[in-house]
């Protein structure tokens, strides 16, 4: 399996995409939380726009 994840990084589609971790904090508790996406770097800015 990890063989298969190098090939698919090598064919250059995964450097379009980053992992993106954005701190949230809950409106209940006031604690905060990690929301982590990967998204393509194109929609970087939105998804940490976004609430």
């Amino acid at each position: 399996m990890a063989k298969k994840t190098v090939a698919t990084l090598k064919s250059g589609t995964g450097r379009s995409f980053t992992k993106v971790i954005k701190m949230v904090k809950s409106p209940k508790t006031g604690a905060y939380s990690f929301k982590t996406e990967v998204v393509h770097n194109d929609h970087v800015k939105d998804f940490l726009k976004e609430n």
